[in-house]
């Protein structure tokens, strides 16, 4: 078989493949079990695979590179357009194999398992965050019902963890302390994990010569920047920074026509978390900025002076995306603006 292009529709356990040669005849079409994928692909000569970037993706990619096979993962929502009415296996197969080929289609950077690796410490770490804060608010609620209301932060959880623990205490009722000694241990558990992945997470980042120039913009710490390199991989995909910003989804959402452009709020596509660790770091930078003043950046001053907080605090992390991609594409370090006269 002399097949140029495939389109491999992948699932849990069941596979299908769609070849075509190089005048896009169809020279292969067939269903495959999970165990059989690499053994078709080892007796194929070397050729263009399309994939769609879903679950299991680049671990595909992955062993197909290693026999020799040229692989390109497609965003899911491209190749929607390319299914011809009805949904299954073969058609997605078919949609894959005819979008895999446009010129001007846009492809994701398959991640090493490296990188994999470092956004499964960062999944981890947020799912056990949500759950964490889930145990903080049951425990603040319950002893809300028995009169005992401690401001927001640490220190206030910290006060109601404490009688939560305490062997005996007369305004508590005796029936309520095994309940809301479970919560507290649970919440104890989860923050002593969150900080050994955080230190996992840090002494990656300490290793890694990108995620240390990262570090360096203001409002980017080692989470952020460790999540920038995991997730973005190969940087040259973009051809410039406000493209990783519109893939993180940190630009405005565009309906223009009639030579008349409108512009609306962020899009909030592409990558959630990403998005949040910026605004998170610019939101810090305004805060300190209003406490310390904006060294060297006027523009900053009047953004924030001029514009609600949260407004300005994507603007910022729009900001901050684009120089990550400057880092991250030219091997360029951060350097701070110069001063401005007043």
């Amino acid at each position: 078989m002399k097949v140029s292009t495939i389109g491999l529709d992948i699932a849990k356990n069941v596979f299908q493949v769609h070849g075509v040669d190089e005048a896009g005849a169809l020279v292969v079409a067939r269903r495959l079990r999970r165990g059989q994928v690499l053994a078709f692909f080892a007796e194929l000569a070397p050729c263009l695979v399309g994939l769609e970037a879903c679950a299991t993706a680049h671990y595909w990619a992955r062993e197909l590179r290693r026999l020799g096979h040229e692989v390109r993962l497609l965003p899911p929502v491209y190749v929607k357009a390319y299914v011809k009415r009805n949904k299954h296996d073969a058609a997605d197969a078919a949609a894959i194999c005819e979008a895999v080929g446009r010129p001007t289609m846009r492809f994701v950077s398959p991640k090493g398992e490296e990188e994999q690796s470092v956004l499964m410490l960062h999944k981890t770490r947020a799912l056990l965050v949500r759950q964490r804060t889930m145990l903080a608010n049951a425990l603040r609620a319950h002893l809300a019902e028995f009169g005992f209301v401690a401001r927001q932060g640490r220190e206030g959880l910290s006060k109601l963890l404490a009688l939560a623990e305490a062997e005996e205490s007369e305004e508590l009722a005796a029936l309520a302390r095994p309940g809301l000694r479970v919560l507290a241990a649970q919440w104890r558990a989860l923050d002593l994990e969150i900080r050994g992945l955080e230190r996992a997470l840090k002494a990656w980042h300490l290793g890694n010569e990108r995620s240390r120039r990262l570090a360096e913009i203001p409002g980017v710490g080692p989470l952020t920047a460790s999540a920038l390199v995991a997730s973005v991989g190969d940087a040259g995909v973009f051809s410039c920074g406000r493209d990783l910003a519109a893939w993180i989804g940190l630009v405005p959402r565009e309906s223009s026509s009639g030579g008349k452009r409108r512009l609306g709020p962020i899009s909030k596509q592409g990558n959630r978390y990403l998005r949040w660790l910026l605004v998170s770091g610019a939101m810090a930078v305004l805060r300190q900025g209003k406490r310390r003043g904006f060294r060297n950046r006027p523009w900053l001053a009047r953004l924030a002076a001029e514009r609600p907080a949260k407004l300005a605090a994507v603007a910022l992390a729009n900001r901050t995306a684009r120089i990550a991609w400057v880092l991250m594409a030219r091997g360029e370090r951060y350097r701070a603006p110069a001063p401005q006269a007043a």
